[in-house]
C-alpha cells in the first residue's frame, strides 16, 4: 500500500452490480464513437491552450459524459477565476470531465497515467500534474509544484481519497494536497459526486475500481441506461479559515455515517 495513495478495497467482482437496463449493442457503439470524436476534437484544440474559453471547455466536458449515455446534474458553481483547489471523491473516469464541467483545472494524477497509450500523452499536453505514488521523497516537490500553480491563479483538481471507490464505500481525504492550498493562500472547493440508476438508487455501473480495465469500464457505461451523475458543488472554504492541513481536509470532507443516505439539495442545472 502506498503512503500517499492507498488502494481501495473495492473490486469489480465484489462491488459492481449488473445494470438494471442494458442498451442495445449498436447504441453502445454509437456512444463510444461519439466519445471518441469529442476526444479528437479536444486534441485538435490543445494547441490553443488557455485561449479556449472556459465556458467552451465546461460544455465540452459535459458533452463527453452525455455522449457516454450518462445524464448530468450539477448543483452550485465554483469561482470562475483565481487560484482554487477543487477536491472531490473518486468513483469513475467520468469524475474527471465532471470536475472540469464545474471549472476547468489542471488535474493531479498518478504517474502511471503518463504511460497510458494515447491518453497519457494527451494528459501531459493538457497540463496534467503527475505524482509518483511509489516515491514518498518526491511528495514535498509535488506539493511545491502545486503551490506554485495555485499562486499563479490557476485551479487544480485532485481526488484526495487517493483511489477510486465503488460509490457505496468511500475513503478519507489524504492531507498532503491541502498543504498546497494553505501555502498558496487559496480557497478549497469541495465537490461531491454520486451516480444513480434508473430507480434513483446508488449505481455502481460507472465505478472504475480494482483490476478493472478502462476498456471494460467504457463498455459497461456505454451499455447502461438510465445512469445519472449528480454533482454537488459545496461552498468554498476560504483561505485562512483553517490553520493546518488536517483540519482543512476534515472540513472538505464532512463525516458521513455509512448508515445514512446522502442528502442532495435541489438540482439547479440539469442536462438531459
Amino acid at each position: 500500500m502506498s503512503v500517499w495513495l492507498p488502494g481501495a478495497p473495492c473490486t469489480p467482482r465484489g462491488c459492481l452490480e449488473p445494470t438494471e437496463r442494458a442498451a442495445a449493442v449498436p447504441l453502445a457503439v454509437l456512444r463510444l464513437s461519439a466519445v471518441g470524436l469529442l476526444m479528437l476534437a479536444g486534441i485538435a484544440l490543445l494547441p490553443l491552450g488557455r485561449r479556449v474559453p472556459a465556458g467552451v471547455v465546461r460544455r465540452w466536458c459535459r458533452w463527453i459524459v452525455r455522449a457516454a449515455g450518462v445524464r448530468v446534474r450539477i448543483d452550485g458553481a465554483a469561482p470562475p477565476t483565481g487560484g482554487l483547489l477543487l477536491v472531490a471523491n473518486h468513483i469513475s473516469w467520468l469524475d474527471v470531465p465532471l470536475l472540469a464541467a464545474v471549472r476547468p483545472a489542471r488535474m493531479l494524477a498518478k504517474a502511471e497515467v503518463r504511460r497510458w497509450p494515447v491518453a497519457g500523452a494527451l494528459a501531459a499536453r493538457g497540463g496534467v500534474l503527475f505524482i509518483d505514488r511509489d516515491r514518498l521523497r518526491a511528495l514535498p516537490e509535488t506539493v511545491a509544484a502545486l503551490t506554485t500553480v495555485l499562486r499563479d491563479g490557476a485551479a487544480v483538481a485532485a481526488f484526495p481519497e487517493g483511489s477510486t471507490w465503488c460509490g457505496r464505500a468511500r475513503g478519507h481525504f489524504r492531507r498532503a494536497v491541502f498543504q498546497a492550498a494553505l501555502d498558496a493562500g487559496v480557497p478549497v472547493q469541495p465537490v461531491r459526486i454520486r451516480y444513480r440508476g434508473v430507480r434513483g438508487t446508488p449505481a455502481t455501473t460507472p465505478a472504475f475500481v480494482g483490476d478493472d480495465t478502462l476498456l471494460a469500464s467504457l463498455w459497461r457505461v456505454a451499455s447502461a441506461r438510465g445512469v445519472t451523475a449528480e454533482v454537488e458543488v459545496r461552498e468554498p472554504i476560504p483561505a485562512g479559515r483553517h490553520d493546518d492541513r488536517r483540519a482543512l481536509a476534515r472540513a472538505a470532507q464532512p463525516e458521513v455515517s455509512a448508515g445514512h443516505a446522502w442528502r442532495w439539495p435541489r438540482v439547479s442545472a440539469v442536462e438531459n
